[in-house]
């Protein structure tokens, strides 16, 4: 051992230092590398007790420590001796020791460091433990169906993967200190020479050591966080290669299964399951406190702000309708994101797909969902809470329910409806009330934040933030215009809006323009961010950038919300479900529970039963019916038109000519018509009689404001066949003109016809004069009553007009002017003032009276005329043509009864039956025409019976499958 000044060094910590050093200064044991004390010290002198802190780790990492000391043999001699032994002993320790010991320390030391840059770098990659769910089970079964070694070929090669690895070279520079202590010698021996240094020099050196250190760390730290920024970048790319790659493969195996190459059950997706329970959530009537919180992402956000762009994006397809600055979002769209093989988007009322890589579809389906909004904005209004449901498929596509709202604006403009700013707010409220819902909120960077609207009602609605994610549109113009790039980080950190949030991001979706595809715009973004100072110089983090990351932080918060709140809410359908099974067992325990559509099934059977019962009327029934019917019709023009002028004419062959041009007339211009009219209500009549019947069989009354509906509209539908009506003219035509009667029994059927025909009509008459003169003697006296004024008046008119015809029992149908006079002077004469108008309508019932009295009595000596009648009445002063006539019509009728009822039943009844048809059909798919038809507090609660039901096997067969997938 030597001793240089008061500090004792040991032989083989002198040896480690360079020859160059000489005795000029002297090394502190505080200076020396870790490595380099523990050895001082294990070979130090024992005098010294008290060890460094450091001499336990050293030992743990120096094979040296277990090495055996070898005894000190004192051999016999003087002290040069004794000196030129320690001397050789030292030396050969330096040769043995100096080698190891660098490479044994750089080897320790660079382990170490790059241990450490490993740790780090592992870090910086996401836990995709937490993701596995994501990816379906399918995915895992690859190795049994997909060739191995097509997909080794597909990984990335190892030269690529080096790339990503740390740098060696820079690992080698965090030893330069070492290297700066620890040399080999080149030249002969090496010898330490201590002596002691001033301590200003030493002062000096260590000022200088501690700035030069400064300094090179802050270098460093930027060299550090630059090459940090470019590893990110480069990892960036590699994984977005990767996921390339990888949905073109899995776009391949997607495809494969559709084809049955994958021999598995194919079920519905897990994203399309959840979709459905929304889409029957949206229809249904919420009772008994059980509303509807399932998960969904809310996108709000003020009008123009870009949160379709967004939307666009996350779903990889332009396939919203744009425009500048006006509204284009008019009501609710539903988009269900899900991964499949093909990028296509389909309605969820529509069959049709629509293959989102090709421009024309793109261009059709934007324009579908214009015309569906335009089509759900009821006439005086903008914007309509109906939602428009769309479901997009592709591949990568990260699965999520997402809502697209109508853009928050804080002015009405013209052509805008006045009530448009508070119906869009109840819009959003309605949606953002759900406890459930993410509230995706977009705000327009390129504007001034205190100008956005949106922002309050959001903090309204989620005022912690627990399920709001904030994100900044249009970062490329905010950076370029504002002078103070701090305020984008005091908005994407939460600091300038009183908003609370779970996460905050930033996005760039395009430079503006309509006609930009996905992949332009994601380079755009991607190249943006990549040369923004704001992430280069730390206001905003990686993970808070692209769109991507939005995706991928939306569609984790989504899937973590619905596996925290959807068994809460089976729970609570399955107790809505209990109550409602308890109120119809106490209610209608001996009824099945029938739905609407059900019940409406049921009703149509029994409506086209009794259509059909229609074709069981006998044809005797419906002549007699038709028979009578119109002759009822027709009577009085018969009487009062052609039967009374007929009859005023002198001889029989005027008689005849008369009756011949009055029916003419009228077969041409009235009688088919009235004929087909009659036909029709006869039909209606019966139709509505058979439904009357039926009902009585046990119907259910709750059929019945239907049936008359249909019943209504399936008559104003029906129309009477067109050529009907000129058949019916010309087979009218000839009956009338056939004028002979064959045998004595069509006679006495005439003179019956004849005879009572007028005593109806002798009645009606009757009654008539009744109504005009008031009450006779006898039923003033036993009644008590008295006749009016009038009623008087037309009393004394009455009993001076009859004796006018006791005098002239042949008189005409008319008075004359002057008999009218002197009527009215008679009145007058007795005191009563009347009016000449009032002298007429008198004259016509009484006169009518008159002519059916004596059409009676000749009706009756007719009866014996069939004789004469068969001798043209040669010889004979009886004439019976009236009769003739009455034949003439009767036969008329009974033709004409025949033909409709030939018509009704192989032709109208058909009609009827299958306008009935079009009816129903009609009101089946009128889906709020059934529930105005169909309704009572039975027809409800069988509905919400069966879409409470549907809703919680549904919940049920997907909390199944969510467990399956975890």
């Amino acid at each position: 051992m030597l001793r240089a000044g008061s500090t004792v060094t040991c032989i083989a910590c002198k040896n480690l230092l360079p020859s160059r050093m000489g005795v000029k200064f002297r090394v502190p044991l505080q200076k020396l590398h870790p490595f380099s004390r523990a050895i001082h010290h294990r070979y130090s002198s024992n005098n010294n007790q008290q060890r460094p802190p450091h001499c336990s780790a050293a030992r743990h990492y120096t094979s040296l420590s277990r090495l055996p000391m070898r005894p000190h043999k004192s051999r016999s001699g003087g002290h040069g001796y004794q000196q030129h032994r320690s001397f050789w002993v030292a030396r050969l320790a330096v040769r043995l020791l100096k080698l190891r010991y660098i490479l044994l320390g750089s080897a320790v030391g660079g382990g170490y460091t790059a241990k450490k840059t490993y740790d780090e770098w592992k870090d910086m990659f996401p836990d995709m433990s937490q993701y596995t769910w994501i990816v379906p089970d399918f995915v895992w079964e690859l190795s049994e169906n997909i060739d191995l070694d097509k997909l080794a070929s597909a990984l990335p090669q190892l030269e690529e993967i080096a790339k990503l690895l740390p740098d060696m070279e820079k690992i080698g520079e965090n030893f330069t200190f070492l290297k700066s202590l620890l040399s080999t010698e080149t030249t002969g021996e090496s010898t330490l020479r201590v002596t002691d240094v001033p301590p200003t020099s030493a002062s000096r050196a260590d000022s200088s050591d501690k700035q030069f250190k400064k300094s090179s760390d802050k270098e460093r730290i930027d060299q550090l966080q630059e090459e940090l920024l470019r590893t990110q970048l480069k990892y960036q790319r590699m994984l977005e290669r990767l996921e390339k790659e990888n949905k073109e493969l899995r776009k391949v195996v997607l495809q494969k299964d559709d084809k049955g190459i994958h021999q598995r059950n194919v079920k519905k997706s897990l994203i399309d399951m959840y979709s459905e329970v929304l889409d029957i959530l949206s229809y249904y009537d919420s009772n008994y406190n059980t509303q509807d919180h399932l998960p969904r992402v809310v996108v709000v956000g003020d009008q123009s702000a870009g949160k379709t762009s967004v939307l666009e994006m996350i779903a990889q397809a332009r396939i919203f309708p744009r425009g500048s600055g006006e509204m284009m979002t008019r009501s609710p769209v539903k988009v269900t994101l899900s991964e499949g093989p093909h990028h296509v988007a389909m309605f969820k009322d529509s069959t049709r797909e629509f293959d989102l890589g090709k421009e024309e579809d793109l261009a059709a389906l934007r324009h579908e969902i214009e015309l569906r909004m335009r089509k759900s904005v009821k006439e005086g209004q903008t914007v309509s809470p109906e939602t428009i449901s769309l479901s997009v498929k592709g591949p990568g596509i990260q699965r999520m329910v997402l809502v697209d709202l109508p853009g928050v604006i804080s002015t009405v403009t013209s052509g805008m409806a006045a009530d448009t700013k508070e119906t869009i707010f109840g819009i959003s409220k309605a949606y953002m009330q759900n406890p459930n819902a993410i509230i995706l909120c977009i705000q327009d960077g390129s504007v001034d934040a205190e100008r956005s609207i949106v922002t309050d009602l959001v903090s309204q609605m989620d005022p912690q933030g627990k399920r709001t994610i904030f994100v900044l549109t249009k970062v490329d113009l905010a950076e370029k215009n504002l002078a103070s790039p701090s305020r984008i980080q005091q908005i994407v950190e939460g600091k300038l809006f009183p908003m609370k949030a779970l996460g905050y991001f930033a996005v760039v979706t395009g430079k503006g323009s309509s006609n930009e595809s996905i992949d332009s715009i994601k380079d755009y973004e991607e190249d943006f961010f990549q040369n923004s100072r704001l992430l280069r110089d730390g206001m905003l983090k990686a993970h808070q950038v692209t769109t991507k990351n939005l995706s991928l932080a939306v569609s984790d918060c989504f899937w973590k919300m619905v596996r925290e709140s959807v068994e809460q809410q089976a729970d609570a359908f399955k107790a809505s479900r209990f109550n409602l099974e308890t109120e119809w067992k106490n209610n209608y325990p001996r009824l099945r529970e029938l739905d609407r559509n059900e019940l409406y099934e049921k009703a149509k059977n029994e409506i086209l039963d009794e259509v059909i019962s229609l074709s069981q009327v006998t044809p005797k029934h419906w002549e007699s019916i038709l028979q009578k019917k119109l002759w009822e019709r027709v009577s009085t023009h018969v009487i009062e038109n052609i039967y009374l002028p007929a009859a005023q004419t002198m001889n029989s062959g005027t008689f005849n000519t008369t009756v011949d041009i009055k029916l003419k007339q009228w077969t041409d211009k009235q009688l088919p018509h009235k004929a087909l009219e009659v036909a029709w209500e006869t039909l209606q009549e019966e139709f509505a009689r058979f439904m009357a019947e039926y009902k009585g069989k046990d119907q259910d009354d709750i059929f019945d404001k239907l049936k008359e509906a249909v019943k209504d509209e399936s008559i104003k539908r029906h129309k009477w066949n067109e050529r009907a009506m000129d058949s019916l003219r010309v087979i009218q035509h000839n009956a009338l003109e056939d004028r002979s009667i064959t045998d004595k029994p069509q006679w006495d059927a005439a003179i019956q016809f004849m005879e009572e025909t007028l005593q109806s009509r002798l009645k009606d008459t009757d009654s008539i004069i009744s109504d005009m003169v008031g009450p006779d003697w006898k039923q003033r006296w036993l009644s008590w009553t008295n006749r009016t004024p009038e009623q008087h008046i037309r009393n004394e008119t009455k009993n001076e007009l009859e004796r006018l015809l006791k005098l002239h029992e042949d008189h005409t149908a008319y008075l004359a002017n002057d008999e009218v006079t002197t009527v009215r002077k008679n009145l007058e004469a007795r005191g009563v003032e009347v009016d000449p108008v009032l002298i007429k309508d008198t004259w016509h019932q009484l006169y009518r009276r008159h002519f059916l009295q004596k059409a009676l009595l000749h009706c009756n000596l007719c009866r014996r005329g069939f004789y004469y009648y068969q001798r043209h009445f040669v010889d004979s002063e009886l004439e019976c043509n009236d009769v003739v006539l009455f034949w003439r019509i009767q036969r008329m009728l009974a033709i004409t009864a025949n033909t409709l009822r030939q018509q009704l039943t192989n032709t109208e009844v058909r009609r009827l039956e299958k306008n009935v048809k079009e009816v129903l059909e009609d009101f089946g798919e009128d889906t709020e025409k059934k529930g105005q038809l169909i309704t009572g507090r039975r027809v409800q609660l069988a509905e919400d019976l069966k879409k409470v039901r549907e809703i919680q096997e549904k919940l049920e067969a997907f909390i199944e499958a969510l467990h399956k997938e975890k």
